[in-house]
């Protein structure tokens, strides 16, 4: 049994990958390490670990993996079932969005958990971006979001730049070799965040789509990166079932910034200011209170950013 689940494995990582010739390796690789025996006797929460640990081996890319679904025998999702899945978890969790506030200063803040598809969450974004739209900064805090949907990322940062002319990422799919590009949205829900400074937080576990949103925002200069490096997954991914419980995690894409003209793959995102995670918090803080100090004209706000800042020590 074993030998049937790791062919299976190394047949879909060569049909699926976005690096052929990574796969071609690591399936050599692999497949003699099941001719000497290195595979007898595991278990599926076992293989999946050690084929992982393979894979990263020869390929040293993030999304690529093997997991166990729950342990309970089940029929292979469909990826129309797998898809609606996501989605009864995107609506679940309020679209990702975990957390909206006008914070003292007039500062908004977001804390946004997953990046929510734009056809299932647009009306959810919109009406987070409206709640903040007449803050003088925003912080958008990511150091606890694990990815999304790249249409999502899209949508969310459109909001930050004034019409559809701005090319933010590029995404090559592996099965057609064709490239789509993504732009600025021309028209959008609500009013659009301009002209006011923007913080993101990261984390070392901020990943794959919140690293996009990171991403093109530092690389067109939209936003100050506050926090860790993060994890460093940039290849859109789809699950393949191997048995009814094990599946493997192949990269079918890869993201190309148009500024940049790479990702950051295995890298991670650097911040621009660099403090450990539990500190991007009142450190961005800090930074749009000083910016609303030095900027607005209400006497009111004014004496909020200054008991802010008070707080904070």
């Amino acid at each position: 049994m074993p030998h049937t689940r790791v062919e299976r494995a190394v047949a879909l990582l060569c049909e699926h990958y976005v690096f052929p010739e990574r796969a071609a390796a690591a399936a050599a690789d692999v497949r003699d390490r099941l001719a000497a025996g290195e595979y007898d006797g595991l278990d599926e929460p076992a293989l999946a670990e050690a084929l992982t640990a393979r894979l990263a081996a020869h390929c040293a890319d993030r999304h690529l993996r093997l997991t166990v679904r729950d342990g309970q025998p089940h029929e292979p999702l469909s990826a129309e079932a797998a898809q609606e899945l996501w989605r009864e978890r995107l609506r679940l969790s309020n679209h990702g969005i975990a957390r909206v506030e006008r914070l003292g200063g007039n500062i908004g803040y977001l804390d946004l958990r997953l990046v929510t598809e734009a056809a299932g969450g647009g009306r959810a974004i919109a009406a987070a971006m409206e709640l903040v739209s007449h803050t003088e900064a925003l912080l958008i805090d990511l150091r606890r979001n694990r990815g999304g949907s790249p249409d999502g990322v899209i949508f969310w940062t459109s909001y930050l730049f004034p019409d559809g002319q701005t090319h933010l990422n590029s995404i090559t799919s592996a099965a057609t070799g064709l490239t789509r590009q993504y732009w600025s949205l021309a028209y959008l829900p609500g009013e659009r965040y301009l002209d006011r400074p923007v913080y993101v937080l990261t984390s070392g576990s901020t990943f794959s789509a919140g690293e996009e949103l990171c991403y093109n925002l530092q690389a067109q200069g939209r936003a100050v990166l506050v926090g860790e490096t993060t994890r460093g997954g940039a290849h859109p991914t789809d699950a393949f079932p191997i048995t009814p419980t094990l599946q493997i995690w192949v990269p079918t894409a890869r993201s190309v910034n148009p500024v940049t003209g790479t990702n950051w793959e295995g890298t991670g995102v650097t911040p621009d200011l660099a403090v450990p995670a539990e500190q991007a918090y009142p450190v961005a803080y800090r930074a749009a209170l000083e910016h609303v100090l030095a900027s607005t004209g209400s006497a009111i706000v004014r004496d909020e950013a200054r008991e802010a800042l008070a707080e904070l020590g």
